[in-house]
């Protein structure tokens, strides 16, 4: 492919600034004892929060990508800090349900608050209409890599 291709210039942007922020992420995992997996986790549990979304062990593991060995241990870690707690689902008592403490989002804010307010402010230089593409952009790209992830997992490539 070409280099000066305007699509593949952008793919090598996304890369540069998703690997920016795996960086910053890396050092909210080294601050505060955590493995880079943990934090991954806690950013799928508040986005669940957010979105409404019953997270299980079971939810988690997938989200991450782990077998439920893996989840276990990761899901007691994030216990034993204070992070997550396991909770019984009070529609099925049979079925755990993971909530995030308040201090995983005091930690969580008081590290990547200053860099989201920075993105945000940023993000007012630009009308409605171009961040709707950029949205749109982003949503793609992130569907585009889940699918390619997922057919990996699948034995594919």
């Amino acid at each position: 492919m070409d280099d000066q291709d305007p699509g593949l210039r952008l793919v090598h942007l996304l890369r540069s600034v998703t690997m920016e922020l795996d960086l910053f992420a890396a050092e909210f995992a080294g601050r505060n004892g955590l493995h880079p997996t943990d934090v991954r986790a806690l950013i799928h549990l508040l986005d669940a929060g957010r979105e409404g979304v019953r997270a299980t062990p079971g939810w988690l593991g997938a989200k991450l990508g782990v077998n439920s060995a893996s989840t276990t241990a990761l899901i007691d870690r994030l216990e034993r800090l204070g992070l997550v707690r396991r909770e019984r689902d009070t529609e099925d008592r049979r079925r755990v349900l993971l909530v995030v403490q308040e201090e995983a989002v005091r930690l969580g804010w008081s590290f990547f608050g200053p860099l989201i307010h920075e993105m945000v402010g940023a993000m007012r230089s630009f009308d409605e209409t171009e961040l709707a593409a950029v949205r749109r952009f982003l949503l793609a790209m992130r569907d585009v890599a889940a699918a390619g992830r997922n057919g990996r997992q699948d034995g594919s490539a």
